[in-house]
């Protein structure tokens, strides 16, 4: 029986779709909160934008899952006399699916569209070495003649840039979009969430469902929650790569694969003795389950929270995706209700109290 609903997909459309930048996060975190308020007995709201919802509140031992709300992007960066706009990354945005693509510039006005220009290919020819899309090359056409027309439209250095591309079904096997890297993890302990309260669990612990900005930018918003939080064991789920499609080499990144369940990490910062927890309830849940490595860091809020507060055990659960950092990022259905599954029985298994310590 499927785990989602269809009022948790419609939910998942809402809030994949809307755009949620990296520092811009607030619309869809309210989105976020609004959903799951439902499912926890109380949240809070930090500074800078990261929500968690807490349930069984006021206990000893606090057990965190989080995810990262934020979506790569893009920050105008320089206006030309022609109307010709230059930007800088906002996060891992990646130049070399910019040209072509629609975009969405946000203002104080409202939104502006504009396009990511590029040459027509009838004009790359010749002696000429084919020119190819770098951060200096790249630029936005909104459509002006000049700086002064580019500027009453509500456009200046600074404003944000996010692409317009929605979540689609392909196949009925997998979800399409852009964001999904890891607004798709907060989808996930939501429903988390969900489960624990249409099942009436009763967990011995406090249990904080974090949903943190700024990870793009190097796990800034998870640094901040964790100090705020003081957790004893933190479970983090982000996306990682499908290594089967072409181009990859599965020998040299991994070899993971769409459609074959989450994946744990194995890496310093990753809790030995929390990460056979993992294992051992995907296996006696029958939850299929992939392994993969990271060398010295995962990159991801994991790292954040495992060497915060003297240090917590710390583990992290990844949803295979395809075509990371585009906007059409892939993930299999299957995968995304396994993952919830995961985190669901791991958290039945942590005890009140739960050690750690490997002697």
């Amino acid at each position: 029986m499927s785990i989602i609903t269809k009022k948790s997909e419609a939910f998942l459309f809402k809030y994949l779709n809307n755009a949620s930048p990296t520092g811009f996060e607030a619309p869809g975190q309210k989105l976020w909160l609004e959903y799951i308020k439902a499912y926890i007995d109380e949240y809070e709201i930090d500074d800078y934008g990261t929500v968690f919802g807490v349930i069984n509140p006021g206990k000893d031992y606090k057990v965190v899952i989080e995810a990262h709300a934020d979506e790569i992007s893009w920050f105008v960066n320089h206006i030309d006399d022609k109307g010709f706009i230059k930007v800088i990354r906002n996060g891992g945005s990646d130049h070399q699916i910019a040209p072509s693509k629609r975009v969405n510039i946000h203002t104080k006005k409202g939104i502006v569209t504009g396009v990511f220009g590029w040459p027509a290919i009838h004009t790359r020819r010749g002696g000429e070495k084919e020119k190819i899309p770098t951060i200096k090359t790249i630029f936005l056409d909104v459509g002006a003649n000049t700086k002064e027309e580019v500027l009453e439209m509500g456009i200046h250095v600074g404003c944000v840039v996010t692409y317009p591309d929605e979540l689609i079904l392909l196949n009925n096997r997998y979800y399409a979009g852009r964001a999904l890297d890891n607004k798709m993890g907060g989808f996930c302990i939501a429903e988390v969430a969900r489960l624990l309260k249409k099942n009436k669990v009763k967990l011995p612990y406090s249990l904080y469902i974090v949903n943190s900005v700024q990870e793009e930018v190097g796990l800034r918003g998870a640094e901040m929650i964790a100090r705020r939080i003081q957790p004893n064991v933190a479970l983090v789920t982000d996306v990682t790569h499908d290594t089967h499609t072409p181009m990859l080499s599965p020998k040299e990144l991994g070899d993971i694969k769409t459609g074959e369940g989450p994946t744990i990490t194995y890496a310093p910062a990753v809790h030995n003795i929390l990460q056979d927890l993992i294992a051992d309830t995907a296996k006696k849940k029958k939850i299929p389950l992939q392994r993969e490595a990271a060398s010295r860091q995962t990159g991801t809020d994991t790292d954040a929270f495992a060497y915060s507060n003297q240090g917590v055990p710390s583990a992290l659960i990844s949803l295979p995706i395809r075509y990371m950092h585009t906007t059409v990022e892939m993930a299999h259905k299957d995968d995304i209700e396994n993952l919830i599954r995961l985190i669901y029985e791991t958290l039945r298994k942590i005890k009140r109290n739960h050690s750690f310590k490997y002697f």
